[in-house]
């Protein structure tokens, strides 16, 4: 639901479970357009595994959701990783977070992107998939888990997964590669055997997700589980 009438939020804002009062501990830009924010607070009882989001309401009549990008139960933090893209609800909420800034803020919500008996997966995604992947790389290095990252980024995003600690990953231009079948069924990966039985997570742009499914399952044995973020045109997903 990332809109809806005030009077619908106002009473679902009251039916959702909430954190206590946070404040934000730190604020991080990684680039122009990729903020990492860190939240603080009282963690007692909450629950969350790698994968998870927390909705945010941006607005009166608007919520966007992020990933849970890491999570410190003893030192009570959160941290989100943001794409301030456009002048949209959420990238407009999540610029203006300042140090000191305390809030309301939902109890995270899982999500069932993991699971430990998958030897291998394939996580793709773009600047608003970056959360996730810092949230499940942790578990899959602690699991012996194969793993590679594909993102499609704008060029001054290229140096942020470095940036976040990340591994195994493929960087490429966002420039609609990933909506072209053919130079899809192209990447390396389809050329060999050994990733064809992998999971695969596609996440980020909804059209690219789709295509990339398309090729999936023209061409390996793998599972998918697609979740499009975000579609042009359209005012959140």
């Amino acid at each position: 639901m990332p809109s809806a009438p005030k009077w619908l939020f106002d009473v679902v804002d009251r039916l959702w479970p909430k954190l206590p009062i946070m404040e934000v501990l730190d604020t991080q830009l990684l680039s122009p357009t990729v903020k990492r924010v860190s939240f603080t607070g009282d963690l007692t009882d909450v629950v969350s595994k790698p994968g998870s989001f927390i909705d945010f309401r941006v607005n009166d009549t608007d919520a966007r959701r992020y990933t849970v990008s890491a999570i410190d139960f003893d030192q009570g933090i959160i941290e989100c990783i943001a794409h301030l893209h456009g002048d949209g609800p959420g990238s407009q909420y999540m610029d203006a977070l300042q140090i000191g800034d305390r809030l309301q803020m939902n109890q995270p919500r899982p999500y069932n992107y993991y699971q430990e008996s998958i030897p291998k997966y394939i996580i793709f995604g773009d600047e608003t998939s970056l959360g996730l992947a810092c949230s499940l790389q942790p578990i899959l290095k602690e699991n012996k888990q194969l793993f590679h990252f594909y993102f499609e980024l704008d060029e001054e995003n290229r140096s942020v997964p470095d940036l976040l600690g990340l591994e195994n990953y493929s960087l490429f231009p966002k420039d609609g590669s990933f909506r072209k079948e053919d130079w899809v069924s192209s990447l390396p990966l389809f050329q060999k055997t050994d990733w064809l039985d992998a999971h695969f997570i596609l996440t980020g742009n909804a059209k690219s997700a789709q295509t990339f499914r398309k090729v999936i399952k023209k061409n390996s044995s793998g599972k998918v589980n697609l979740h499009g973020y975000w579609l042009e045109g359209k005012k959140g997903l």
